[in-house]
């Protein structure tokens, strides 16, 4: 008798978190200041996020990238 058995990758709680949208831009052209502080706080949820992905990946795959 042959059996089929479906596997579902354990995927890390950590990378089932949903991505944080980009910051809301105001209405009004933006400082220097403002922009460079609102850029820096995308990239750094960009950054985060992609941890994230990749552990996502990491354990779906076994370490596997």
């Amino acid at each position: 008798m042959i059996q089929t058995v479906t596997v579902n990758p354990e995927v890390s709680p950590e990378a089932k978190r949903p991505c944080d949208p980009p910051v809301i831009l105001p209405d009004r052209p933006l400082t220097d200041t403002e922009a460079g502080s609102l850029w820096g706080r995308d990239r750094t949820a960009l950054r985060v996020c992609e941890s994230r992905r990749a552990a996502g990946v990491a354990s779906a795959t076994g370490g596997q990238p």
